[in-house]
């Protein structure tokens, strides 16, 4: 498995996260808890890109989940070790291979989250829903193949192995899976979206593939906000997650 350049590309969007961290299972995590009354036994995980909580952006889009009344929880996928958010700079050095070669794999990240979950439901909560952006979508797939999750969505998935993972989904999970796809993206480029939707046709439990036309690998976390497209896309990414996990969780 692999990264692509457009996984450390992309720019930090303005704003002031309003959630809080906390530490779960050991874990060092952040928290959108909503404003209004909400169902204490069901958690939307953010499962972020390699950029992790040390991109405001990813605790914008964590807020932006309470706001639709969802408590949402990010862990730190990457103990204090994410991609450093430098890497945006023309000239950056960064090596995503190597980093992701110190302890950045599923042997190391899947326990992190396993760790938190089993925090949370000491702590009542019964219903899970995943969201992973880029290096987060991995894990929203490992999740619902352990059907630990009661949905699913993905934006722009990396590391996943095409067609193998899709078929394992539909074999063994029982989540219902929304991706959101787009144009130019090497990770899960045009003909992957393809092979999901012949994969996925008439999968039980629900499936739908969103696409986002003029959009690269990244949009929907770190995409230029500047671009009508982009912004659009990153909005409607967000918007079709919100009423996925609304029909379904």
């Amino acid at each position: 498995m692999s990264f692509c350049k457009d996984c450390i590309k992309g720019v930090t969007h303005e704003g002031t996260p309003e959630g809080k961290t906390e530490t779960i299972g050991g874990i060092e995590s952040y928290v959108a808890t909503p404003t209004v009354d909400y169902p204490k036994d069901k958690v939307v995980l953010v499962l972020t890109d390699v950029f992790g909580l040390g991109l405001v952006n990813s605790k914008l889009l964590t807020d932006d989940y309470a706001r639709n009344g969802f408590k949402a929880i990010a862990p730190d996928l990457f103990n204090g070790d994410p991609a450093p958010t430098d890497a945006f700079n023309p000239g950056s050095t960064f090596d995503i291979g190597q980093w992701f070669g110190k302890g950045h794999d599923q042997a190391h990240t899947r326990p992190i989250i396993d760790k938190v979950i089993a925090a949370l439901k000491a702590d009542g909560v019964t219903t899970f829903a995943a969201v992973g952006y880029c290096f987060g979508g991995r894990y929203v797939f490992d999740l619902a193949f352990d059907n630990i999750t009661k949905a699913s969505a993905v934006a722009h998935p990396s590391l996943l192995q095409v067609p193998a993972d899709l078929e394992k989904y539909v074999a063994q999970s029982k989540a219902p899976l929304l991706i959101n796809s787009c144009t130019v993206d090497t990770q899960f480029p045009l003909e992957a979206s393809a092979k999901a939707d012949e994969i996925f046709a008439g999968f039980a439990p629900g499936y739908k593939r969103e696409y986002f036309e003029g959009c690269t690998h990244g949009f929907a976390v770190r995409g230029d906000l500047s671009d009508p497209k982009v912004k659009a896309g990153k909005e409607g990414a967000f918007k079709a997650t919100v009423e996925w996990f609304i029909k379904y969780v």
